[in-house]
């Protein structure tokens, strides 16, 4: 797969020649810089879904493409992320990357004190590939809003995506819910956490899977429900010593992913994506991950 330089929105997409092999998952997301509290302490620690989902994917053991946008020069922060990713996207300085800040309190409860989305507007589908076709998932991380998502999956589907997965964030649950809504139903594969199903249909028991498609809702500590053509299953997650949640969803999502693009039974995929999560929860952002792969 090619990506040729073009000019995008006054950036230029980094060139980059890949073999004809497509990955397994292409990730279309953002990667962050987080100001993080825990514990009455504070911490600075790379972020971000796309970033988050990406290495997850990669942990379990399949090929992983990131659209991202990317610092010129890399923050030494970012530098293991960069290291251990297929990373590609329009080129930023680094004061433009986005920024989260997130005070946990515990018992899976957090207040999103602030968000800078920087620089992902810059994010343009023009610039992804012109045949996705290879790619066994595509993947829509959270981006700066609903209907940008869904921008993104009418590209992706009309250059030859087969499968494409999304997920969701509670501001725009909150703020698009019809929007989300209909990127739910676009999507094939879609991820949502206990909190934002209550947000959109009231309760997860008026939550339905759509024919040949799949949802999965986490559940924090208590695991995770998958639904397939109207089915639900409970899976239930191990007790883990949670440090850092950050990032936990969208590791569920990158391993779940990963375990789909191999052909694994959902329920199977969902399995080891708990197991990961419950490890990213044990060290600060996506440290732990990074040290699994």
């Amino acid at each position: 797969m090619a990506y040729v330089r073009r000019p995008s929105g006054g950036v230029v997409i980094e060139q980059m020649i890949r073999n004809s092999i497509a990955p397994d998952v292409l990730v279309i997301g953002v990667v962050s810089i987080d100001q993080l509290h825990i514990g009455g302490k504070s911490y600075r620690t790379a972020g971000g879904a796309g970033m988050y989902t990406a290495i997850a994917v990669q942990s379990v053991g399949a090929s992983v493409e990131l659209f991202a946008p990317r610092p010129i020069s890399m923050p030494s922060m970012l530098k293991q992320v960069d290291d251990c990713l297929n990373w590609f996207g329009p080129e930023i300085l680094s004061d433009e990357l986005p920024q989260l800040e997130i005070t946990h309190h515990g018992n899976d409860a957090a207040t999103l004190n602030s968000l800078e989305w920087g620089a992902e507007f810059k994010l343009d589908p023009e610039d992804l590939p012109s045949d996705l076709s290879e790619c066994k998932i595509v993947h829509l991380a959270a981006l700066r809003s609903a209907e940008r998502q869904l921008h993104f999956l009418e590209v992706c589907r009309s250059r030859g995506a087969k499968l494409i997965s999304a997920g969701t964030y509670s501001y725009v649950v909150k703020h698009e819910p019809k929007a989300v809504l209909r990127l739910m139903k676009e999507a094939d594969i879609f991820f949502m956490n206990e909190n934002e199903a209550h947000g959109l249909f009231g309760t997860t028991g008026n939550l339905v899977a759509d024919p040949g498609k799949i949802v999965f809702v986490t559940l924090g500590r208590k695991g995770a429900i998958v639904w397939t053509d109207n089915l639900s299953e409970n899976i239930p997650a191990n007790s883990v010593e949670q440090f850092d949640p950050t990032g936990a969803g969208d590791t569920f999502c990158g391993a779940t992913l990963a375990g789909l693009s191999r052909g694994e039974f959902p329920q199977k995929a969902v399995t080891t994506a708990i197991d990961l999560a419950g490890l990213v929860v044990t060290g600060l952002g996506p440290q732990a991950l990074l040290l699994s792969i």
